[in-house]
């Protein structure tokens, strides 16, 4: 049964009666994100094998990497769009138009006719990725429950192995067709992504704490109860959640903050979330998965598996293996922690990297004499460092600076986050081919020394958002907690109580205060 939920915004929702149902669509209209994103990774990483594609475009080293990185031009530009957006217009609004252009980019992309042509498009393409990213992360994290948010968030991005492995599953079976089709289908089917979030849309309901920034105390309400308890008003859940946002609202009103992007440098609070939150972004990207996420022919080149057909069937099993990483790191963020995880995961890293370094510096020196167990060995750590990233990275990129950063904040700071890792892309995705054609082996050398920083700099700085509401990590952040509510969690599992008579009156009388509106 499907029950009409105000949205406050031109796109109107009816949106299933059942939490669990809610559920799935929540998970189902955000997962498209990373799903077009991953399709895109792979559907390049595909095509650069692809003679039919490089020949078509008589492509080098320095167009390779433009044809490849200029989706990220696109993803560059887009975040900056994207924070305004999601704050005026709506999270679901800003969602609907990212995808839309996406699907623009996808069209123009498919029917190129020449390398400027072609990277025109894939700018498009990346400027709608990534406004719908950032407002499908700051989305997904203020919608979903807190028990279910490390998941709900952290497959927003593990969806990205599902496209990577659709995209190298159809690039496989075109791959030997002799008509540029053999791209060119690939590249049109990148939109059905985009089209199922949009048919999915006008079935989940709008942001409670955008609807109370609003003002539409009512309509938030009755969103945290579709959230949490069946559509059930009066559930003690539904009323510690809602009240807790109020008041962290209104706190956040008193105490001056604004929707201005100025806001993320404003205060040293602020800045420190800021710092903190958008480190997911730039660390996820330097962390060396750039080589096998868009160049695995020419890594796999280094290894000695030079066969296209082989490198292709490569691409099917890696995408494969990591998406069973990315799951099995989000059950660990879930359990163990966000900052644990991640320390565990980019220490993984170093080691894989400085093996690959090692491994292909051994190929390199005697690649005539080279034995198959060098070569295999090689490849297999290839695999492992993929997986591992997977085991952190990949989760973690939308989860953790959504849930570091308070509302004020939350859209421009994960946009900023996201314009920082596409700067960093744009510049590594372009310089990669050209370093592994130069340096060869030496580049995972470099890519190791770089997360030993990070290492560093996570178990520093990071703080650990388990088991936290979004309004909770003010305590963390601000020294204490705005709403005289107890934590929600501790409601959920029985630890606090909460007298319903007294927390019904106080929230009936919110919708007669005048709006929490923050300009």
């Amino acid at each position: 049964m499907f029950r009409k939920s105000p949205t406050g915004t031109w796109l109107p929702a009816r949106v299933p009666g059942s939490t669990n149902g809610l559920a799935v669509l929540l998970v189902l209209c955000s997962v498209v994100q990373s799903t077009t994103g991953g399709y895109d990774g792979s559907m390049l990483n595909g095509l650069n094998i692809l003679p039919s594609y490089t020949d078509y475009f008589h492509l080098n080293a320095a167009t390779t990497g433009l044809n490849t990185a200029s989706v990220f031009i696109g993803g560059f530009f887009g975040p900056m769009a994207a924070g305004p957006m999601t704050d005026h217009l709506g999270r679901r609004p800003a969602m609907f138009w990212g995808s839309l252009i996406t699907i623009i980019g996808i069209i123009l992309q498919t029917a190129a006719q020449n390398i400027a042509m072609f990277v025109v498009a894939r700018i498009l393409l990346g400027f709608g990725q990534g406004i719908s990213a950032v407002a499908a992360g700051v989305y997904l994290s203020e919608t979903f429950p807190t028990r279910w948010r490390a998941w709900g968030v952290g497959l927003l991005n593990d969806f990205y192995y599902v496209g990577a492995l659709i995209a190298a599953g159809i690039t496989l079976g075109t791959g030997q067709w002799q008509s540029t089709w053999a791209w060119r289908v690939p590249s049109l089917f990148q939109a059905i992504f985009s089209i199922i979030c949009i048919i999915i849309l006008p079935f989940v309901p709008e942001s409670p704490r955008w609807l109370v920034h609003e003002g539409l105390f009512e309509e938030a309400r009755l969103v945290v109860a579709q959230t949490n308890a069946d559509s059930d008003l009066a559930n003690p859940i539904v009323l510690t959640v809602y009240k807790e946002i109020v008041d962290t609202l209104k706190w956040e009103k008193k105490q001056g903050r604004t929707m201005s992007p100025k806001e993320i440098i404003k205060t040293p609070a602020a800045r420190r979330r800021m710092l903190i939150g958008m480190s997911a972004g730039p660390f996820s990207c330097v962390a060396g998965n750039i080589i096998a996420s868009y160049y695995l022919g020419s890594e796999l080149d280094t290894a000695g598996i030079t066969d296209s057909i082989d490198q292709l069937k490569a691409n099917v099993v890696l995408n494969v293996w990591c998406l069973g990483c990315a799951l099995a790191g989000t059950h660990l963020i879930a359990k163990w922690g966000r900052k644990s995880t991640a320390l565990l995961s980019e220490s993984l890293l170093v080691i894989c990297l400085f093996v690959i370094g090692g491994l292909s510096k051994m190929y390199a020196d005697n690649p005539d004499t080279a034995s198959k167990s060098l070569i295999y060995g090689d490849v297999a750590v290839m695999f492992l460092f993929q997986g591992f990233y997977s085991i952190a990275w990949t989760p973690l990129l939308f989860l953790y600076p959504s849930e570091v950063m308070n509302y004020s904040i939350r859209a421009n700071g994960l946009a900023f986050s996201t314009f920082m890792l596409n700067a960093l892309a744009v510049l590594l995705v372009f310089v990669m081919p050209i370093g592994l054609e130069n340096i060869g082996w030496k580049m995972y050398m470099v890519n190791g020394s770089w997360d030993i920083v990070i290492i560093v700099l996570i178990a520093v700085y990071w703080v650990e958002t388990k088991g936290r509401t979004l309004e909770e990590m003010d305590a963390i952040f601000e020294g204490e907690k705005h709403s005289s509510v107890p934590d929600v969690e501790a409601v959920r599992l029985g630890k606090a109580t909460v007298d319903l008579t007294v927390l019904e009156e106080e929230v009936s009388n919110i919708a007669k205060q005048a709006p929490v509106k923050i300009d």
